[in-house]
């Protein structure tokens, strides 16, 4: 019983859920089985309790006195699920009651009665224009109140009074949000997961968003900008007019929408900050992160992403932020999800103390978690090779390097990641080869460096380059 599709979609339930549906499962209009109210309680009571149905209880419970007859079971188990689906199917339908408005209007307009017609609509456009948000959705609800005008207009013979011009333009501006919405989120797939889409018609679309200047709707210039940036990183004024029209606009926006604005906004910025180093990018993006924590969208059911709190510490790091850096990892550290809190809490604070030179400190922090996960694994290990290089302890740095190659290379699924800390490592034993008389071979390991893209750590190794151009630390080493 416990893996049928009934007990899993029970399972989800919330208690409001429950009270809800035990109304729902004993309405006549919805059921009129009186089987099904008796096996709802017996699973309800499961639920509550914590203990898995069985199928001669659940059949004990919705047929009393009767002897158990298995298919008889499963039908009466099929026709609450559909109950089931029917309850959330009529939730979902009427969770925004406004928008039910002009479901209405429509119902008076069939029934030939108008004045209830016109006052559902009016109601229904009134509440859309009184909404906040101006998203896509925003667009096609105001197409719905003026296509539902216009099918009112035309049962009453009412040619002049026809909107086709209005129609026409809401249904061009729904469909463009949309269009470059779904056009975003596929370029941020597409560079992630390395393959290639097609996005017919979208040429068109930005000469007619220009043309027509609908860059005035920020449901359509956020992603207008986005498109832009996403799909050329050099168009970066793109990026920051997108920067100055979510900062002026969020609040047009429902919240996952907002959040999910935010992350392409901050996944481009470090990017830029990765790919040029400069300080500029950095600063845009510890921007980013300021506004997205102050509006909690970087938070989902109360969890932060260890990847997000990990890149906010780095990038306030960088910006010698150090202080705000470390009361942002105790502030939230009891927001990690709890398998990876005990390592990213630790790593982070050992980036702190490295920072401030306390090497020593640093060392303990990494030593008090057990990093099972890949990336914080190796944030862990990079620093711990860059204190073994810095405190000349090149005996332990030379058995760290092999052992970290030996873990890297068994990483088969770990992608770009993967190539990021072999270059790491083979370019911080290219630096224990350098001798300070080798002008040539410093020259070519400085340009090898700086033109390799996937190296996180390419600020740190060209620092030490430098090191040795400018002031000589003798020949520290050997492969």
């Amino acid at each position: 019983m416990t893996t049928t599709l009934l007990w899993e979609a029970f399972g989800t339930l919330q208690k409001s859920e429950l009270r809800d549906l035990a109304r729902f499962v004993r309405s006549p209009f919805f059921n009129r089985k009186e089987q099904l109210p008796r096996l709802f309680d017996y699973l309800r009571d499961c639920l509550e309790n914590r203990h898995a149905p069985s199928p001669e209880a659940s059949f004990s419970a919705a047929y009393p006195n009767a002897v158990f007859d298995g298919q008889k079971m499963r039908l009466a188990h099929s026709d609450l699920l559909a109950l089931l689906e029917h309850y959330w199917m009529y939730q979902e339908k009427f969770a925004d009651a406004d928008r039910a408005k002009i479901r209405l209007a429509s119902a008076y307009r069939k029934r030939n009665l108008p004045k209830h017609a016109h006052i559902a609509l009016r109601e229904a456009r009134q509440s859309r224009e009184q909404q906040p948000w101006r998203h896509a959705e925003h667009f096609d609800d105001l197409h719905r109140v003026e296509l539902e005008q216009f099918q009112s207009a035309s049962a009453a013979n009412r040619y002049e009074a026809f909107n086709l011009q209005v129609i026409s333009d809401l249904l061009d501006t729904t469909y463009i949000a949309r269009k470059l919405r779904h056009v975003c989120f596929s370029l941020s797939h597409q560079a992630v997961f390395k393959t290639q889409y097609h996005f017919g018609l979208l040429e068109a679309i930005f000469s007619h968003v220009e043309t027509e200047n609908l860059l005035r709707f920020p449901a359509i210039a956020l992603y207008f900008h986005a498109c832009h940036f996403l799909a050329d990183p050099a168009a970066e004024t793109h990026f920051f007019r997108f920067r100055e029209t979510l900062s002026s606009a969020a609040d047009q926006f429902p919240p996952e929408e907002v959040r999910a604005l935010y992350l392409l906004a901050i996944n481009f910025g470090i990017k830029k900050s990765n790919e040029t180093g400069d300080l500029s990018w950095y600063r845009a993006t510890f921007g980013l992160y300021h506004e997205a924590l102050d509006r909690q969208l970087l938070l989902e059911n109360g969890v932060l992403s260890r990847f997000a709190y990990n890149n906010i510490v780095g990038v306030a790091i960088r910006l010698r932020e150090v202080a705000w850096a470390e009361t942002f990892i105790h502030r939230y550290k009891s927001a990690l999800e709890r398998k990876h809190r005990e390592a990213s809490f630790s790593l982070n604070l050992a980036r702190v103390a490295y920072t401030r030179g306390d090497y020593g400190a640093a060392l303990l922090h990494l030593q008090r978690a057990d990093y099972k996960d890949f990336i914080n694994s190796m944030n862990a290990k990079t620093l711990q090779l860059k204190i073994y290089y810095e405190t000349a302890e090149f005996d332990a740095l030379d058995a760290h390097l092999q052992s970290m190659h030996t873990f890297i290379l068994r990483q088969r699924a770990a992608g770009y990641h993967r190539e990021n800390y072999l270059h790491i490592v083979r370019f911080t034993r290219a630096l224990l080869r350098l001798h300070p008389r080798q002008p040539v071979e410093i020259e070519t390991l400085r340009r090898q460096i700086a033109a390799e893209p996937a190296l996180s750590e390419k600020e740190w190794l060209l620092e030490q380059v430098g090191k040795i151009s400018k002031k000589g630390i003798g020949k520290i080493g050997s492969n």
